[in-house]
Protein backbone atom coordinates (compact mmCIF):
# COMPACT_ATOMS: atom_id res chain seq x y z
CA UNK A 1 0.00 0.00 0.00
CA UNK A 2 1.36 3.42 -1.03
CA UNK A 3 0.07 6.27 1.15
CA UNK A 4 1.40 9.31 -0.68
CA UNK A 5 0.70 11.26 -3.87
CA UNK A 6 1.40 9.08 -6.90
CA UNK A 7 3.85 11.55 -8.48
CA UNK A 8 5.98 11.59 -5.31
CA UNK A 9 6.81 7.93 -5.82
CA UNK A 10 9.09 8.82 -8.73
CA UNK A 11 10.68 11.95 -7.25
CA UNK A 12 14.15 12.05 -5.75
CA UNK A 13 14.87 13.86 -2.48
CA UNK A 14 16.36 17.34 -2.84
CA UNK A 15 20.12 17.02 -2.51
CA UNK A 16 22.85 19.68 -2.59
CA UNK A 17 26.04 18.06 -3.80
CA UNK A 18 28.69 20.53 -2.66
CA UNK A 19 31.70 19.25 -0.70
CA UNK A 20 32.07 20.62 2.84
CA UNK A 21 35.62 21.96 2.66
CA UNK A 22 37.65 24.29 4.87
CA UNK A 23 37.25 27.14 2.37
CA UNK A 24 33.55 27.29 1.45
CA UNK A 25 33.01 29.03 -1.87
CA UNK A 26 30.27 26.86 -3.32
CA UNK A 27 26.90 27.96 -1.93
CA UNK A 28 27.04 31.77 -2.26
CA UNK A 29 27.30 32.14 1.50
CA UNK A 30 28.94 35.08 3.23
CA UNK A 31 32.14 34.95 5.27
CA UNK A 32 30.59 37.45 7.73
CA UNK A 33 28.87 35.95 10.79
CA UNK A 34 25.88 38.19 11.62
CA UNK A 35 25.61 36.91 15.19
CA UNK A 36 29.09 38.20 15.97
CA UNK A 37 28.08 41.62 14.63
CA UNK A 38 24.84 42.12 16.56
CA UNK A 39 24.88 39.56 19.41
CA UNK A 40 24.81 42.10 22.26
CA UNK A 41 21.88 44.03 20.80
CA UNK A 42 20.12 40.78 19.88
CA UNK A 43 20.39 39.36 23.39
CA UNK A 44 19.15 42.65 24.85
CA UNK A 45 16.16 42.65 22.52
CA UNK A 46 15.40 38.98 23.31
CA UNK A 47 14.74 39.90 26.95
CA UNK A 48 11.41 41.31 25.80
CA UNK A 49 10.50 38.24 23.73
CA UNK A 50 8.74 35.42 25.58
CA UNK A 51 9.37 32.19 23.68
CA UNK A 52 6.62 30.42 25.60
CA UNK A 53 4.07 32.62 23.81
CA UNK A 54 2.90 32.61 20.20
CA UNK A 55 2.47 36.36 19.93
CA UNK A 56 4.97 39.15 20.50
CA UNK A 57 5.25 42.78 19.39
CA UNK A 58 8.49 41.91 17.60
CA UNK A 59 6.42 40.69 14.63
CA UNK A 60 4.81 44.10 14.16
CA UNK A 61 8.17 45.81 14.67
CA UNK A 62 9.86 43.58 12.10
CA UNK A 63 7.12 44.15 9.54
CA UNK A 64 7.52 47.92 9.89
CA UNK A 65 11.32 47.72 9.65
CA UNK A 66 11.15 45.49 6.59
CA UNK A 67 8.62 47.74 4.89
CA UNK A 68 10.92 50.72 5.48
CA UNK A 69 13.90 48.80 4.13
CA UNK A 70 12.07 47.49 1.06
CA UNK A 71 10.27 50.85 0.55
CA UNK A 72 6.80 49.31 0.42
CA UNK A 73 3.74 49.38 2.68
CA UNK A 74 3.60 46.68 5.39
CA UNK A 75 0.57 45.09 3.73
CA UNK A 76 2.70 44.41 0.65
CA UNK A 77 4.86 41.91 2.56
CA UNK A 78 4.80 38.26 3.58
CA UNK A 79 7.80 36.61 5.19
CA UNK A 80 8.98 33.21 6.31
CA UNK A 81 11.76 30.64 6.54
CA UNK A 82 13.95 31.66 3.64
CA UNK A 83 13.08 32.50 0.06
CA UNK A 84 12.66 28.75 -0.48
CA UNK A 85 9.67 28.53 1.85
CA UNK A 86 8.12 31.57 0.20
CA UNK A 87 8.54 29.88 -3.20
CA UNK A 88 6.91 26.76 -1.80
CA UNK A 89 3.92 28.74 -0.55
CA UNK A 90 3.58 30.64 -3.82
CA UNK A 91 3.77 27.48 -5.93
CA UNK A 92 1.14 25.89 -3.71
CA UNK A 93 -1.11 28.95 -4.01
CA UNK A 94 -1.07 29.11 -7.83
CA UNK A 95 -1.42 25.38 -8.50
CA UNK A 96 -4.95 24.63 -9.68
CA UNK A 97 -4.85 20.96 -10.69
CA UNK A 98 -2.54 18.21 -11.97
CA UNK A 99 -2.19 20.01 -15.32
CA UNK A 100 -0.98 23.29 -13.80
CA UNK A 101 2.59 24.37 -14.53
CA UNK A 102 5.04 27.25 -14.23
CA UNK A 103 7.42 28.57 -16.89
CA UNK A 104 11.05 29.46 -16.29
CA UNK A 105 14.24 30.13 -18.17
CA UNK A 106 17.10 27.65 -17.99
CA UNK A 107 19.65 27.25 -16.60
CA UNK A 108 18.36 28.91 -13.46
CA UNK A 109 17.86 28.28 -9.74
CA UNK A 110 17.49 24.50 -9.53
CA UNK A 111 15.01 24.51 -6.65
CA UNK A 112 12.25 26.07 -8.75
CA UNK A 113 11.90 22.54 -10.07
CA UNK A 114 12.27 20.96 -6.61
CA UNK A 115 9.61 23.03 -4.87
CA UNK A 116 7.15 23.19 -7.76
CA UNK A 117 7.35 19.41 -7.96
CA UNK A 118 6.87 19.12 -4.22
CA UNK A 119 3.40 20.68 -4.48
CA UNK A 120 2.46 18.94 -7.73
CA UNK A 121 3.01 21.97 -9.97
CA UNK A 122 4.65 21.16 -13.27
CA UNK A 123 7.37 23.34 -14.76
CA UNK A 124 8.48 24.02 -18.33
CA UNK A 125 11.76 25.64 -19.32
CA UNK A 126 12.93 27.87 -22.15
CA UNK A 127 16.69 27.58 -22.60
CA UNK A 128 18.75 30.74 -22.69
CA UNK A 129 20.66 31.52 -25.85
CA UNK A 130 24.44 31.16 -25.95
CA UNK A 131 24.72 34.87 -25.07
CA UNK A 132 22.49 34.25 -22.00
CA UNK A 133 19.62 36.22 -23.55
CA UNK A 134 16.20 34.82 -24.50
CA UNK A 135 13.27 35.30 -26.85
CA UNK A 136 10.30 37.05 -25.27
CA UNK A 137 8.00 35.65 -27.94
CA UNK A 138 9.02 32.06 -27.20
CA UNK A 139 8.70 32.65 -23.48
CA UNK A 140 5.23 34.18 -23.80
CA UNK A 141 4.15 31.37 -26.09
CA UNK A 142 4.78 28.89 -23.28
CA UNK A 143 2.83 31.14 -20.91
CA UNK A 144 -0.20 31.32 -23.22
CA UNK A 145 -1.27 27.79 -22.32
CA UNK A 146 -4.32 27.95 -20.04
CA UNK A 147 -2.59 25.59 -17.62
CA UNK A 148 0.33 27.96 -17.10
CA UNK A 149 -0.17 29.58 -13.71
CA UNK A 150 3.15 31.34 -13.11
CA UNK A 151 6.01 32.90 -15.10
CA UNK A 152 9.38 32.88 -13.30
CA UNK A 153 12.29 35.24 -13.98
CA UNK A 154 15.43 35.08 -11.84
CA UNK A 155 17.07 38.52 -11.99
CA UNK A 156 20.03 38.49 -11.75
CA UNK A 157 20.00 34.89 -12.82
CA UNK A 158 21.60 32.09 -10.84
CA UNK A 159 23.88 30.40 -11.90
CA UNK A 160 24.78 32.58 -14.91
CA UNK A 161 25.04 35.80 -12.86
CA UNK A 162 23.64 38.11 -15.53
CA UNK A 163 20.81 40.62 -15.33
CA UNK A 164 17.93 40.07 -17.74
CA UNK A 165 17.05 42.98 -19.98
CA UNK A 166 14.63 45.31 -18.21
CA UNK A 167 12.66 45.95 -21.40
CA UNK A 168 12.00 42.22 -21.77
CA UNK A 169 10.81 41.85 -18.19
CA UNK A 170 8.46 44.81 -18.62
CA UNK A 171 7.13 43.35 -21.86
CA UNK A 172 6.37 40.06 -20.11
CA UNK A 173 4.63 41.88 -17.27
CA UNK A 174 2.53 43.86 -19.72
CA UNK A 175 1.66 41.10 -22.17
CA UNK A 176 1.37 38.06 -19.96
CA UNK A 177 -1.96 37.22 -18.35
CA UNK A 178 -0.12 35.13 -15.76
CA UNK A 179 1.37 35.99 -12.41
CA UNK A 180 5.04 36.89 -12.90
CA UNK A 181 7.56 36.03 -10.20
CA UNK A 182 10.81 38.00 -10.23
CA UNK A 183 13.44 36.45 -8.00
CA UNK A 184 15.54 39.29 -6.56
CA UNK A 185 17.59 37.16 -4.17
CA UNK A 186 20.73 39.03 -5.28
CA UNK A 187 19.15 42.49 -5.38
CA UNK A 188 21.61 44.05 -2.93
CA UNK A 189 24.48 43.07 -5.24
CA UNK A 190 22.82 44.01 -8.53
CA UNK A 191 21.06 47.18 -7.36
CA UNK A 192 18.19 46.34 -9.72
CA UNK A 193 14.63 45.98 -8.43
CA UNK A 194 11.08 46.11 -9.74
CA UNK A 195 9.56 46.96 -6.34
CA UNK A 196 8.26 50.28 -7.66
CA UNK A 197 6.14 48.36 -10.20
CA UNK A 198 3.93 46.30 -7.86
CA UNK A 199 0.93 48.64 -8.18
CA UNK A 200 1.47 49.28 -11.87
CA UNK A 201 1.54 45.53 -12.52
CA UNK A 202 -0.76 43.67 -10.10
CA UNK A 203 0.46 40.36 -11.57
CA UNK A 204 3.97 41.02 -10.20
CA UNK A 205 5.41 39.10 -7.24
CA UNK A 206 8.97 39.60 -5.97
CA UNK A 207 10.90 37.23 -3.72
CA UNK A 208 14.01 38.17 -1.74
CA UNK A 209 16.28 36.58 0.84
CA UNK A 210 18.54 37.51 3.75
CA UNK A 211 20.76 34.49 3.05
CA UNK A 212 23.10 36.31 0.67
CA UNK A 213 23.06 40.06 1.26
CA UNK A 214 22.57 39.88 5.03
CA UNK A 215 25.03 37.01 5.52
CA UNK A 216 22.31 34.87 7.12
CA UNK A 217 22.11 31.63 5.14
CA UNK A 218 21.70 29.53 8.29
CA UNK A 219 19.12 31.85 9.83
CA UNK A 220 16.55 31.22 7.06
CA UNK A 221 14.64 34.40 6.36
CA UNK A 222 12.99 35.38 3.11
CA UNK A 223 10.11 37.56 2.04
CA UNK A 224 7.70 38.26 -0.78
CA UNK A 225 6.69 41.71 -2.03
CA UNK A 226 3.51 42.16 -4.03
CA UNK A 227 0.22 44.01 -4.31
CA UNK A 228 -1.74 43.69 -1.03
CA UNK A 229 -4.48 41.69 -2.76
CA UNK A 230 -1.90 39.05 -3.74
CA UNK A 231 -0.45 38.95 -0.22
CA UNK A 232 -3.91 38.29 1.24
CA UNK A 233 -4.39 35.30 -1.05
CA UNK A 234 -0.89 33.96 -0.45
CA UNK A 235 -1.36 34.08 3.32
CA UNK A 236 -4.28 31.66 2.96
CA UNK A 237 -1.86 28.81 2.21
CA UNK A 238 0.79 29.83 4.75
CA UNK A 239 0.97 28.12 8.12
CA UNK A 240 0.24 30.35 11.09
CA UNK A 241 3.26 31.29 13.26
CA UNK A 242 5.50 29.96 10.46
CA UNK A 243 8.49 32.05 11.55
CA UNK A 244 9.80 31.66 15.09
CA UNK A 245 10.13 34.68 17.37
CA UNK A 246 13.87 34.22 17.88
CA UNK A 247 14.53 34.50 14.14
CA UNK A 248 12.25 37.51 13.93
CA UNK A 249 14.18 39.17 16.74
CA UNK A 250 17.50 38.48 15.06
CA UNK A 251 16.29 39.85 11.73
CA UNK A 252 14.93 42.93 13.48
CA UNK A 253 18.31 43.49 15.13
CA UNK A 254 20.08 43.07 11.79
CA UNK A 255 17.81 45.63 10.18
CA UNK A 256 18.66 48.00 13.02
CA UNK A 257 22.27 47.58 11.85
CA UNK A 258 21.66 47.11 8.13
CA UNK A 259 24.48 49.44 7.08
CA UNK A 260 27.03 46.94 8.47
CA UNK A 261 25.75 44.30 6.07
CA UNK A 262 25.32 46.64 3.13
CA UNK A 263 28.91 47.82 3.64
CA UNK A 264 30.05 44.21 3.59
CA UNK A 265 28.16 43.73 0.31
CA UNK A 266 29.97 46.68 -1.21
CA UNK A 267 33.27 45.09 -0.18
CA UNK A 268 32.20 41.82 -1.83
CA UNK A 269 31.40 43.69 -5.03
CA UNK A 270 34.88 45.24 -5.00
CA UNK A 271 36.44 41.83 -4.25
CA UNK A 272 34.49 40.39 -7.17
CA UNK A 273 36.08 42.88 -9.55
CA UNK A 274 39.53 41.79 -8.36
CA UNK A 275 38.76 38.07 -8.70
CA UNK A 276 37.14 38.62 -12.10
CA UNK A 277 40.27 40.35 -13.41
CA UNK A 278 42.60 37.75 -11.88
CA UNK A 279 40.61 34.80 -13.25
CA UNK A 280 40.27 36.39 -16.68
CA UNK A 281 44.04 36.87 -16.84
CA UNK A 282 44.71 33.15 -16.44
CA UNK A 283 45.36 31.49 -19.79
CA UNK A 284 42.62 28.99 -20.62
CA UNK A 285 40.02 30.44 -18.24
CA UNK A 286 36.94 32.38 -19.36
CA UNK A 287 34.66 34.21 -16.91
CA UNK A 288 31.11 35.54 -17.22
CA UNK A 289 30.39 39.06 -15.92
CA UNK A 290 28.14 38.90 -12.87
CA UNK A 291 25.67 41.12 -10.99
CA UNK A 292 25.72 38.79 -7.97
CA UNK A 293 28.18 37.66 -5.27
CA UNK A 294 29.54 34.83 -7.45
CA UNK A 295 31.38 34.29 -10.72
CA UNK A 296 30.66 31.53 -13.22
CA UNK A 297 33.68 30.46 -15.24
CA UNK A 298 35.15 27.72 -17.38
CA UNK A 299 38.55 26.13 -17.82
CA UNK A 300 37.39 24.28 -20.93
CA UNK A 301 38.07 20.56 -20.95
CA UNK A 302 40.04 20.97 -17.72
CA UNK A 303 37.07 22.26 -15.71
CA UNK A 304 36.12 19.04 -13.94
CA UNK A 305 39.74 18.26 -13.12
CA UNK A 306 40.12 21.79 -11.73
CA UNK A 307 37.04 21.27 -9.58
CA UNK A 308 38.52 18.07 -8.15
CA UNK A 309 41.93 19.70 -7.67
CA UNK A 310 40.34 22.45 -5.58
CA UNK A 311 38.56 19.84 -3.44
CA UNK A 312 41.91 18.15 -2.83
CA UNK A 313 43.15 21.51 -1.60
CA UNK A 314 40.17 22.00 0.76
CA UNK A 315 38.34 24.53 -1.45
CA UNK A 316 34.68 23.95 -2.34
CA UNK A 317 33.15 25.58 -5.42
CA UNK A 318 29.96 24.58 -7.27
CA UNK A 319 29.66 22.56 -10.49
CA UNK A 320 27.03 24.11 -12.79
CA UNK A 321 27.81 22.11 -15.92
CA UNK A 322 24.52 20.17 -15.99
CA UNK A 323 22.86 22.41 -18.60
CA UNK A 324 24.31 22.60 -22.15
CA UNK A 325 24.60 26.41 -21.99
CA UNK A 326 27.02 26.03 -19.06
CA UNK A 327 28.78 22.85 -20.11
CA UNK A 328 32.27 22.79 -18.57
CA UNK A 329 31.43 25.60 -16.14
CA UNK A 330 31.74 26.01 -12.39
CA UNK A 331 30.67 28.75 -9.99
CA UNK A 332 32.74 30.36 -7.24
CA UNK A 333 31.36 32.50 -4.41
CA UNK A 334 33.30 35.69 -3.72
CA UNK A 335 34.64 35.59 -0.17
CA UNK A 336 37.10 37.56 1.92
CA UNK A 337 40.47 38.62 0.51
CA UNK A 338 42.31 35.67 2.08
CA UNK A 339 39.99 33.00 0.69
CA UNK A 340 39.91 34.70 -2.70
CA UNK A 341 43.71 34.81 -2.86
CA UNK A 342 44.00 31.12 -1.91
CA UNK A 343 41.44 30.22 -4.57
CA UNK A 344 43.22 32.19 -7.30
CA UNK A 345 46.62 30.75 -6.30
CA UNK A 346 45.26 27.22 -6.63
CA UNK A 347 43.63 27.89 -9.99
CA UNK A 348 46.92 29.34 -11.26
CA UNK A 349 48.83 26.34 -9.91
CA UNK A 350 46.47 23.90 -11.63
CA UNK A 351 46.60 25.84 -14.93
CA UNK A 352 50.39 25.89 -14.82
CA UNK A 353 50.88 29.57 -14.05
CA UNK A 354 52.97 31.16 -11.34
Amino acid sequence: MYYFREDIKHKKPVNINVPDMKIKMGLNESSLNPFEVVKDEFLKKMKNVQLNRYFNDITKTLRKQLSDYANVAPECLAFGNGADEMLYYLFNAVRNNDNSFAVSLAPTYFDYKSYSGAVGLGIKFLSLNADLDFSVEEYLKLCEDENCKLAILCNPNNPTGNLLKESKIIEILERSKRMVLIDETYFEFSGKTFVDKIYEYPNLVIVRSFSKSFSAAGLRFGYIISHPDNIKELEKVMTIFNLNLMTQTMISTMLDNNEVFLKHNREIIENKKVVFNQLSAINGVSVHPSATNFLTFSAGDKTEDLFNFLIQNDIAIRPVWHHPILAKHVRVTISNAGHNATFIANVKKFMGEK
